[in-house]
């Protein structure tokens, strides 16, 4: 049986939501997962389930024990940095478990890639229990090999390999300037995003080309931009992308990251290799990311 932790680092969970976490606990009971909780899941005090202190404690109390194998984010919104300054990466780096959340946990994910080089999953395990898919979402997440390879078409360029870092453009952004901050030569730059349209995206994408990032990494993948394709927006993301990086950089566009149900999994921190229109491939052996996440 395999132990997991459910954790939100994040706004706190609403109580409408509880019926849905409880759903999700019992598929993976089913599945034979014996599920462990943090004490600060639902929201105590405006969107706050606990301090930031208090969040990060309760994290670390999963990555400190032995039999926990993955730790599950279910959580999103603004507030997952506040954890960072009170986890103990070199205890999350001897950690057997690995980190899985979305969107605002893109902050706690590249943290702990940058302290640590240990790899984390981008993806929500609530897939699995909301909108349409979720039995898709179900086969997925018991054949690993299925949930992590998106298929990607290119826009720029014929390939890339890299270590992946990024994800919310919005979140990864808030890590710009601090410690937490992945370095990004020769990577593979993923980004994404849920609300925001060309204004907001503009920004951001001038802000990293402000902070070198498109003289440095050897590749960029977008995700979805949920707000802007639900809008046809005019430049499209890729358009902008373009401008703000130049012509030479490999760019390659996949429908199936991001914060649609939909969703796959990309394991941030981890090489891949992207060639030609098809799915991106880890490029670590099994043994080798066994020994990295434990080293």
């Amino acid at each position: 049986m395999k132990t997991v932790a459910i954790v939100a680092c994040s706004n706190g969970q609403k109580e409408e939501y509880r019926s849905q976490n409880e759903e999700l606990a019992r598929y993976l009971e089913e599945t034979g997962h014996k599920v462990l909780w943090s004490n600060d899941i639902y929201e105590k005090n405006a969107a706050f389930s606990g301090t930031g202190a208090e969040r990060a404690a309760e994290l670390m109390r999963f990555f400190n024990d032995p039999e926990v194998e993955e730790i599950y984010d279910i959580s999103g919104g603004d507030l997952a940095n506040q954890v960072l300054d009170g986890l103990d990466y070199a205890a999350i780096r001897r950690s057997r478990a690995v980190f899985w959340g979305y969107s605002d946990l893109t902050t706690v994910i590249n943290a702990i890639y940058a302290q640590t080089g240990k790899s984390s999953v981008l993806y929500q395990v609530k897939n699995m229990v909301w909108g349409e898919g979720k039995e898709v979402q179900r086969r997925r997440f018991e054949n690993r090999a299925a949930l992590f390879d998106p298929q990607v078409r290119f826009v720029q360029g014929e390939k890339m390999e890299g270590v992946v870092v990024g994800g919310n453009i919005r979140c990864f952004l808030k890590l710009s300037g601090t410690r937490y901050f992945p370095d990004l030569c020769d990577k593979i730059l993923l980004l994404e995003a849920y609300g925001g349209e060309v204004p907001q995206m503009a920004t951001y994408l001038a802000q990293l080309k402000q902070l070198g990032a498109f003289e440095k990494v050897g590749g960029i993948l977008l995700g979805t931009f949920t707000a802007m394709e639900a809008h046809a927006c005019s430049p499209d993301i890729t358009a902008l992308v373009r401008e703000a990086a130049g012509t030479q950089i490999p760019i390659a566009k996949t429908q199936e990251i991001g914060h649609g149900n939909d969703a796959k999994a990309i394991r941030i921190g981890e090489r891949i290799y992207c060639g030609g229109d098809e799915e991106c491939r880890s490029v670590v052996t099994d043994a080798e990311r066994r020994q990295l996440e434990t080293r």
